[in-house]
């Protein structure tokens, strides 16, 4: 992901934001340098650390990125959904998360994040995140507080099912938890 000379600010902070998703996903906050997402972005550390003093915003940051992508997908299930049902709306709304975290970094990140929720930061970026999708599900499908649960269950059962490559596993506990689920092979 290189960046040209001509880039403008606001792009190139996209692209580290981008490059922070993918590298923290790969390697997790606490082994992942920021040298290493200035690498992937092509911009240098010192203009990282510029736009990002310290490690735990850069994380922060992709993680904000993350939820922002989920909750675009979401909304725009929804909104071709139109006046439906609730009942499919969610389904809508789900079959879209099952294939957008077929991108192995947006669902890693996931994991990472919640793997360093013991840092305060963390902890409270996948709360805002989740609260979020919550108010999302609520609001424009119209879910009632059990819809809602059973809505976050599912993807994050979905996502764990993703995440295990259960989808591709023929054992019997497999089939029966991904029974009923749709599924879009990891990118």
């Amino acid at each position: 992901m290189r960046m040209g000379s001509r880039a403008t600010a606001e792009e190139r902070r996209r692209a580290v934001i981008r490059s922070a998703v993918t590298v923290f996903a790969r390697s997790g906050y606490e082994t992942s340098p920021v040298t290493r997402v200035a690498e992937h972005a092509g911009i240098s550390s010192a203009y990282v650390m510029k736009l990002f003093p310290r490690k735990i915003d850069l994380f922060v940051a992709a993680i904000g990125d993350c939820y922002d992508r989920i909750l675009d997908e979401l909304a725009e299930a929804a909104e071709e959904a139109g006046d439906a049902e609730s009942g499919e709306i969610l389904n809508r709304m789900g079959a879209r998360y099952a294939e957008l975290i077929s991108d192995r970094d947006l669902l890693l990140l996931q994991v990472q994040a919640l793997a360093s929720t013991q840092l305060p930061e963390v902890a409270s970026a996948v709360r805002d995140g989740v609260g979020r999708i919550t108010s999302l599900v609520i609001s424009r499908a119209r879910a009632d507080a059990s819809q809602a649960q059973h809505f976050l269950a599912r993807g994050q059962l979905c996502h764990l099912l993703t995440a295990i490559d259960a989808f591709e596993t023929d054992a019997d506990w497999a089939n029966s938890l991904t029974k009923g689920f749709r599924h879009s092979p990891a990118s």
